[in-house]
């Protein structure tokens, strides 16, 4: 494969989409893959944390703790393990899925079956790799964070017992905590990348362990640190920059449809017949028509972004990982010489 820059790979890796969407263009085959594709990158925020446990934790006052009936703790407990089993389940369906569409992209077919059988294994240990690695990073952020605690903790004890919230002392705490926030998220994207981008590749095509496939990935970085450096800045703003030309190529359609459904919505709630089965029907009816218009949006649209993501990944680590680049782009089969005539 011809040597390419980061930003030389965008073009290939739009061609590459391009060719496997709609030449030709079948519209299941079309949803079927841009559904995997949204599943598989939206799932990527896997080092993604928010704060709402710790405000739970300091909303909930002793009071409603104790006032939670006996027997209605072992089904919390039972509801969250449930919820963990499931949680882990499903990550583990997305990554077998981000394997078979992997297959998918790297050899331009659009059977998803060939690759979910094809690197089961691969699969398999990419997602303990992931557990440990979205472990370790809970492990950080928690060790990060918990510095700060105890400065929230004293600003709303202290608005609790004075009728009195100091916004203030509330804004210098954000301040101090914004640089970790940040370093939490641009440690999160550099995690995603590196795993996704570069090391998947050295799991399915080599069946490489995550200590090998680090080390080709390390020995290319090192090599290229400018170059790599340059990719994560594109791969980061690229996909961002197309996110605000559809919205802003879709807003008004979107508008139009929604509110007209929204409106219609309303009208019969407002109606008479609002409180009546039927009204009730056309209520619900109208809801899943704006569910499924809203997600088949989301698959049209985010679709073909997600895929021209995972080619452009693809084209820039091709052209510095052999293996991957042959299959991408097939080196040409030196020519024979045609017999000369006796």
């Amino acid at each position: 494969m011809q040597f390419v820059t980061a930003a030389e790979a965008v073009s290939p890796a739009l061609n590459r989409t391009a060719s496997l969407l709609f030449r030709p263009f079948r519209w299941g085959t079309f949803l079927k893959l841009c559904a995997v594709a949204v599943l598989t990158e939206g799932a990527s925020g896997n080092y993604r944390m928010g704060n709402s446990g710790h405000r739970a934790s300091t909303t909930v006052s002793p009071h409603v703790m104790t006032s939670i009936p006996d027997g209605f703790i072992p089904l919390l407990i039972v509801f969250g393990i449930l919820a963990l089993v499931i949680g882990i389940a499903l990550f583990y369906l997305i990554v077998r899925l981000r394997f078979a569409l992997f297959d998918c992209l790297i050899h331009q077919t659009r059977y998803l079956r060939t690759g979910w059988h094809l690197y089961r294994d691969q699969a398999w240990r990419f997602f303990l790799f992931s557990i440990v690695i979205g472990t370790a990073f809970l492990v950080v952020a928690v060790a990060a964070l918990v510095p700060f605690a105890s400065g929230f903790i004293h600003l709303y004890r202290e608005s609790q017992a004075t009728n009195h919230f100091d916004v203030g002392v509330m804004i210098g705490l954000v301040i101090q905590l914004l640089p970790v926030i940040l370093g939490l998220v641009l440690l999160g994207v550099v995690l995603d990348v590196v795993t996704r981008d570069f090391m998947l590749p050295h799991f399915a095509l080599e069946n490489a362990s995550a200590g090998e496939a680090w080390g080709a990935v390390w020995d290319r970085v090192v090599a290229e640190k400018g170059a790599f450096v340059f990719y994560a800045v594109l791969r980061v703003l690229l996909p961002f920059l197309a996110m605000i030309g559809i919205f802003i190529l879709m807003i008004i359609p979107v508008v139009i449809v929604f509110g007209s459904l929204g409106v219609f919505m309303a009208m019969i709630h407002a109606s008479p017949a609002g409180a009546s089965p039927i009204g009730i029907f056309f209520e619900v009816i109208t809801g899943m028509v704006m569910f499924v218009a809203g997600l088949l949006l989301a698959i049209c649209f985010g679709g073909p972004l997600s895929i021209a993501i995972r080619n452009y990944a693809l084209v820039f680590y091709g052209a510095r990982y052999q293996t991957l680049g042959d299959i991408l782009y097939p080196p040409m089969k030196p020519a024979t010489a045609a017999p000369r005539p006796g």
